[in-house]
């Protein structure tokens, strides 16, 4: 059976996100790893690049613990739908920015229910979203993108940070963290590379742009 057709595989990076990993999450991954595995700081540049395009009407895909909504989140009127497989990190995320009310929705972007119904939204973002995602990068990002742009207005952004596979060419750390990450299948990230994705974001959007720093790939594409 191909991967992607398996609900199950979907699950394997998301149940890592347990309560008690919840606890150290922005302190083990948006800290340490960030820093010195990954080379992308998580305050020098995921967190104002998440600001950056962060809109009035959000959907913010594969939640996390909720750090960067929780650092970013004082617009006026501010309006947020969370979409995660992880109930734990749905309760964690929207616990932190309950002062917002966000809508919490439970869904498979590989294996999409129809949850999201025909909400559309200014902004999406998806971090740290792709690499726990299986499949290789063609096959998983397409099918991600076109759940998701039905879901922008026109002009709407759609934008986020993935690292990237073996063609980063990690350093000690870094290899370490992917091949027990991919063995256990919390990533499924060995083959991404940085041409495949902008590939498949190129298929969706009409602009599109990705880059590198250190060894994630950020990107950002919009809707005509």
């Amino acid at each position: 059976m191909n991967k992607l057709s398996d609900p199950a595989d979907s699950e394997h990076g998301a149940a890592i996100y347990s309560d008690r990993v919840l606890k150290i999450y922005d302190r083990w991954v948006l800290g340490f790893s960030n820093d010195y595995a990954w080379k992308c700081p998580t305050n020098a540049v995921l967190l104002p690049f998440f600001r950056q395009h962060l809109s009035a009407n959000h959907l913010d895909v594969g939640v996390g613990s909720g750090y960067y909504l929780a650092h970013s989140s004082d617009k006026p009127g501010q309006k947020v739908t969370l979409l995660d497989l992880n109930d734990n990190s749905l309760r964690a995320a929207g616990s932190r920015i309950a002062h917002l009310q966000p809508t919490l929705v439970r869904d498979d972007v590989l294996q999409p229910s129809g949850a999201l119904g025909d909400k559309r939204f200014d902004s999406i973002s998806l971090f740290y979203l792709l690499h726990c995602l299986p499949g290789n990068m063609a096959e998983k990002a397409r099918t991600v993108f076109s759940t998701l742009g039905p879901h922008l207005v026109p002009g709407g952004v759609l934008y986020g940070a993935t690292i990237l596979g073996d063609e980063a060419r990690h350093n000690w750390i870094g290899r370490r963290l992917m091949k027990l990450y991919n063995r256990k299948g919390i990533f499924g990230n060995r083959h991404d590379t940085q041409a495949s994705l902008q590939s498949a974001l190129a298929e969706h959007f009409a602009k599109v742009a990705v880059w590198r720093v250190g060894k994630v790939a950020l990107f950002r594409a919009e809707m005509p």
